[in-house]
């Protein structure tokens, strides 16, 4: 799982994201929607209600409101306390209107679910604790403690004793569950989404990595010819002006400094235009870029290119993509890291698919991890032995989670799973025991048309920046 330098965004940093102006407009369709059912309670069911308390409480939130409003600047973002004190008043302003209009018996009760999921989204589980714990202390607060409501005719409304406990145990059960919901599935989102922003820069890396690379077949080979002529030309002057030697020593540098500008264009990277001598390679030079930054690890890689059972064809050229390179070296730096000796790299074709088989004799996958190895931020405990192996590995699953979407992306299919039986003896272990990863392309997705390979390629677009 390969080290990308990007990891999931901290729930404390998402909470500054939070725009007060949010909090704001939410609160005033709640103080909207209170004043619209005090007037209705009032006035078209005759309820007596404590008008000048409710407005009262209403007013509170209106004047917090305009504080904030005209304290804060509009683009002003909440810290984390100031989001969860933010959220508690606006649980405790409804607590103080439930207790003046009904407790429990008033149906409204159901919005003290709205701060809890709100902190569920966007806040820490510390925080998310803490609104859910003041929303179920003043709900069973207010099922003890209200006042009444009576009609004009002085009938007090009620609900029978069991209603009222199971309005409060589901308004308790309901901002547990919904907490804890839409907390679990924000999470996800937020961890596929960090994954899926890595994923894109280390895909844009990688086509850099791609425009830089081609140096020799670019610039080398539309330079190379006036660089050898300007030498040969100097060379000749030299010898000429043997006589001469302060205009010999001029042409002399001459000469050198094509040499040099020879050697920088060798070394650079690639820019100014597109090669389209690179788009395609020989599959098995492919599987050579992708394995060569793990050639020096300690580890023997061995890597096989042949074709399939039944298949005489030569090797394919396939579409030299940076999601194809980018991938495989993901998948292959997980298998150098993990293996003890060896990793071995297969690549065979059909006439209808191409696959790429990358094995090590390395632990494997966890058992338990298998169904989710390709998923974000997979974590697992290390113990004492794997922290020394691999101080840097974190176990997030990032590098896995890239390469499968990369090679996913141009049209390949992935399978992971282990080369050892769990019921064998270590000694009656295969040689490939550890993890395998099987990726396969249908061959006319990877593999250009014969008329596309053998159509003239023109003249080399430049790059636009």
């Amino acid at each position: 799982m390969s080290d990308t330098g990007l990891g999931p965004i901290a729930p404390s940093e998402r909470s500054q994201w939070i725009r007060l102006r949010t909090l704001i407009s939410l609160r005033w369709i709640a103080i909207c929607g209170q004043l619209f059912a005090i007037a209705v309670a009032s006035t078209q069911f005759n309820l007596q209600l404590e008008i000048g308390l409710c407005l009262a409480a209403v007013g509170v939130a209106v004047i917090a409101n305009l504080i904030a409003i005209f304290v804060y600047p509009e683009n002003k973002r909440l810290s984390e306390n100031e989001t969860v004190l933010t959220l508690l008043f606006d649980v405790a302003q409804l607590a103080v209107l439930l207790f003046l209009t009904g407790g429990l018996s008033n149906p409204f009760a159901l919005l003290m679910l709205t701060p809890v999921i709100i902190s569920a989204t966007a806040l820490q589980l510390r925080s998310t604790i803490l609104m859910g714990a003041a929303a179920i202390g003043l709900t069973t607060l207010v099922a003890f403690f209200h006042l009444p409501l009576i009609t004009s005719d002085g009938t007090v409304l009620t609900l029978p004793d069991m209603f009222q406990f199971g309005f409060w145990a589901a308004l308790v059960v309901g901002v547990t569950f919904l907490a804890l919901y839409a907390g679990w599935v924000t999470s996800e989102i937020n961890s596929m989404s960090d994954a899926l922003l890595a994923t894109q820069m280390a895909l844009a890396r990688e086509q850099k990595l791609t425009d830089l690379g081609g140096v020799v077949a670019a610039a080398a080979h539309e330079l190379g010819t006036p660089l050898a002529t300007i030498k040969l030309v100097s060379s000749e002057l030299a010898d000429d002006l043997a006589d001469r030697p302060e205009q010999r020593e001029d042409v002399e540098l001459i000469r050198d400094q094509a040499d040099r500008c020879r050697d920088i264009l060798r070394s650079m990277g690639r820019a100014g235009k597109d090669d389209l001598h690179i788009h395609t390679a020989p599959l098995g030079s492919v599987i050579d870029e992708a394995a060569e930054p793990h050639q020096d690890r300690g580890k023997k890689l061995i890597i096989t290119v042949a074709p399939g059972n039944g298949t005489n064809t030569r090797q394919p050229v396939i579409r030299r993509q940076p999601e194809v390179i980018h991938g495989l070296r993901n998948l292959i730096q997980n298998a150098v890291d993990f293996a003890n000796t060896s990793v071995w790299i297969e690549a065979q074709w059909t006439e209808a698919a191409l696959t790429v088989r990358i094995m090590d004799d390395g632990p494997g996958y966890p058992p338990h991890l298998i169904g989710r190895i390709g998923d974000p931020f997979v974590r697992q405990r290390k113990n004492d032995h794997e922290v020394k192996k691999r101080p840097e590995y974190e176990g997030m699953g990032l590098g896995l989670f890239i390469a499968k979407t990369l090679l996913e992306r141009s049209g390949a299919e992935l399978s992971f799973a282990n080369g050892s039986d769990p019921f064998l003896a270590n000694s009656e272990q295969p040689e490939r025991s550890g993890a395998v990863v099987e990726v396969i392309w249908p061959f006319d997705v990877i593999v250009p048309d014969a008329d596309s390979l053998s159509a003239p390629l023109g003249d080399n677009m430049r790059i636009e920046a």
